[in-house]
């Protein structure tokens, strides 16, 4: 029987455990994915803690996950272009923390993509993806972004930048070098950032991309003119502001932005930055790393 991690109770890292679960069934619209490697993000820690349960639903016991790359060994009847053996990766709505996952919306993997590469793009590449998306900037243009160090800040950075926009990036101080090596100006996190940025950007800024949530969209709107144009992915007090937050209506989605983002990183475009694996049983661990941010990347589980 395979394995997975689940919890059936909200709390710390120590509610995960390893469990033998029977092998899923795919519906006629999904494939079933024998797990070569799964993406651990800060939303599975939020889920887990109970953050979100007022978002997600919530059916004890939970898989963790929505990242997952694998190989197809079981197709939906529904499904076409896809077969069994074939490459792929993508969202797996019912948990990434196993050894075999539903997919329903796989995307081809590029042959030269590493597997962890593959299970560390579809949340947090699709999300950067979609940001830049709703704001539409034009090249020439300049775009603050929060968090620029982040997983989805960097990828963020270097679509902006490639598209011909102009980026300013905040970071802590030990991420300075890293948000400009990506190709966008760096600008230290703290007291006195708006004019740090206004001092890096004197032509304006037009847009602002929130990926901190560190209470910056009051400031963030003033800098952009207007708060149709600053965007968050992790200030629960958009609203207040006037400010769009993106990341809670499944409907608000780019999966266009998979396949574009597979062939960039494929091609050395686009660069994950991979900070630690761990083998599945150890997935408390990784979760503990980030909520203690100790990760400068990505972690990926290898079942």
């Amino acid at each position: 029987m395979p394995f997975t991690i689940s919890y059936d109770r909200f709390g710390g890292p120590e509610v995960l455990t390893l469990t033998e679960t029977d092998l899923p069934t795919p519906a006629p619209h999904e494939v079933r994915v024998k797990v070569k490697a799964a993406g651990v993000n800060p939303l599975d820690n939020k889920i887990r803690r109970g953050d979100l349960a007022g978002v997600f639903p919530t059916v004890f016991p939970i898989v963790p996950g929505v990242d997952a790359a694998g190989v197809i060994d079981a197709v939906g009847e529904e499904v076409t272009g896809f077969e069994i053996g074939d490459e792929v990766f993508g969202i797996t709505p019912a948990g990434s923390y196993a050894q075999y996952a539903l997919m329903p919306a796989p995307v081809a993997k590029p042959a030269t993509l590493p597997w962890e590469t593959a299970a560390a793009l579809p949340t947090v590449g699709e999300t950067a993806f979609r940001a830049l998306k709703h704001l539409n900037l034009a090249p020439g243009q300049t775009l603050l972004i929060h968090g620029a160090a982040g997983s989805v800040g960097a990828i963020a950075v270097q679509l902006a930048t490639a598209r011909g926009i102009t980026v300013v990036g905040t970071a802590g101080a030990d991420d300075l070098e890293r948000v400009t090596t990506l190709g966008a100006t760096a600008v230290a996190y703290g007291p006195g950032w708006p004019e740090r940025v206004r001092a890096a950007a004197p032509q304006g800024v037009d847009a602002v991309f929130d990926t901190s949530g560190a209470g910056v969209l009051g400031e963030s709107v003033d800098l952009a003119g207007g708060p149709d144009r600053v965007i968050t992915i992790a200030d629960m007090t958009a609203a207040q502001h006037g400010v769009r937050f993106t990341g809670t209506d499944p409907a608000d989605r780019a999966p266009e932005a998979l396949p574009e983002l597979a062939a960039l990183a494929a091609a050395g475009k686009l660069t994950v930055e991979i900070w630690r694996t761990y083998p599945l049983k150890e997935a408390a661990q990784a979760q503990d790393d980030i909520d203690n941010h100790r990760n400068r990347g990505k972690i990926i589980l290898l079942p």
